[in-house]
């Protein structure tokens, strides 16, 4: 990714560039309970958006000021801090540290380095206004951190254009089937698929996995408790070839990144892109109005379970002041101030009673995300590093040549087993 981005190559490193525009601090009324001793808090912040680190030095202003505490925020470097943090939670913690949910989360929770908050969901009552998201932070029925912003994956497509081809957005898979051959009598590929980076192919995976087998099977297959070659996979890999055979991607996907594919929607040459939304950077000004999105179609009858990749905040295990930590959370968590922290980034919110976005796409994410039972962090982030490198050449592979099904799906069970050690 070269020309919006300065060289981002990666979807985390894109992840992590996004953003701008100015947040206004909305502070609430809150009442901060006194502090009888230590009144010092020590935050660890990783952002790299200068808008957003205002926004989190005046939330800060706001809290010492209500509550007596003084705070200090040392703020790393995003990628430099993927090191300390392995460090400094086991000597030197602070109060407070951002990172990422779900596995990311989880590696540091096993080793009894981030602290069970699960008194602080019950008493600001998170469960109401997080509805799916709140399992990106829970393991074995336990809170350990409050989800961040994260990425909605689904189906965008320009209405003005479906309007004018005359076609449907899909909701179910005979919608998709019918979709599909609509749009190529139209002259347009029914998915404008990039996988030139590789990672969109494995959120096609999340999709239908996720769409066929639910949520507590993806996971086992993150977590490596689930053969490659378990029979409960052929079902995805049959609707993927499905779609492949039957001409539904983009000629010569691999040759074509996210960014080349994206503004095929407004060229009437594809109709629909499976990707975050972040699709919106790579669509022309004129048409942001008509960009929209529905969730990947229904497949087999189960829940609905959604990629919403976000990161998280946390108290470290040997935090020195948790109840400080504790009350600052709280603060930080209130409607308005986390919505004034969210904005310059532009992501979706994992709360469902945030003030409205002045993004129309992310108020859309937001109502849909009201639908989702729970969630996983896209592939990369829920599995193992190697596997998932793994899994992504595997997944484009197929798109490619799905005749080689077998033999990919026999590398990826060999990796999971030499990886995982079963």
């Amino acid at each position: 990714m070269h020309s919006l981005f300065g060289g981002a190559t990666t979807r985390r490193a894109f992840l992590k560039t996004v953003g701008g525009g100015a947040a206004a601090l909305a502070v609430g009324g809150i009442a901060m309970p006194a502090i009888a001793q230590s009144n010092n808090l020590t935050i660890v912040f990783n952002g790299n958006n200068e808008n957003q680190t205002n926004a989190l030095k005046a939330i800060i202003a706001a809290f010492e000021q209500q509550s007596g505490a003084t705070v200090t925020l040392n703020q790393m470097d995003h990628e430099a801090h993927k090191t300390a943090i392995r460090n400094y939670l086991v000597a030197g913690a602070p109060d407070i540290c951002f990172w990422f949910s779900g596995n990311r989360m989880k590696a540091f929770v096993d080793r009894g380095l981030f602290d069970d908050i699960s008194d602080l969901f019950v008493q600001e009552n998170y469960q109401s206004v997080l509805g799916g998201t709140i399992n990106a932070v829970t393991v074995n029925g336990k809170q350990y951190g409050l989800p961040l912003a994260g990425t909605l994956w689904g189906n965008f497509y320009l209405k003005n254009v479906f309007e004018e081809k005359g076609l449907v957005a899909p909701t179910t898979w005979d919608e998709l089937l019918t979709y599909g051959e609509a749009a190529k009598s139209a002259g347009m590929a029914p998915f404008a698929f990039a996988s030139k980076e590789l990672w969109p192919c494995a959120g096609f995976f999340d999709a239908l996995n996720l769409r066929i087998n639910g949520l507590e099977s993806h996971i086992a297959l993150m977590d490596g408790k689930m053969s490659y070659l378990d029979p409960a996979l052929t079902a995805v890999f049959d609707r993927w070839e499905e779609l492949i055979k039957g001409g539904f991607f983009l000629e010569n996907h691999s040759s074509y990144g996210w960014q080349e594919a994206a503004p095929l929607l407004a060229q009437r040459k594809a109709g629909i892109m499976n990707l975050g939304n972040f699709i919106k950077y790579a669509i022309p000004e004129a048409d942001l109005p008509h960009l929209t999105f529905v969730p990947f179609p229904k497949i087999a009858d189960i829940p609905r379970f959604d990629d919403f990749s976000t990161d998280s905040v946390h108290i470290p295990a040997n935090a020195k002041n948790k109840e400080l930590g504790r009350q600052f959370l709280a603060f930080f968590y209130q409607p308005e101030n986390l919505a004034a922290y969210l904005a310059p980034a532009g992501n979706v919110p994992p709360r469902n009673d945030l003030p409205p976005s002045s993004d129309p796409l992310v108020n859309a994410a937001v109502e849909s995300l009201k639908q989702v039972q729970g969630t996983a962090q896209y592939y990369d982030r829920d599995t193992d590093p190697d596997m998932a490198q793994a899994g992504l050449n595997g997944f484009q592979e197929f798109m490619v040549r799905p005749e080689r099904r077998q033999d990919i799906l026999n590398r990826l069970e060999q990796t999971r087993t030499r990886i995982f050690k079963v």
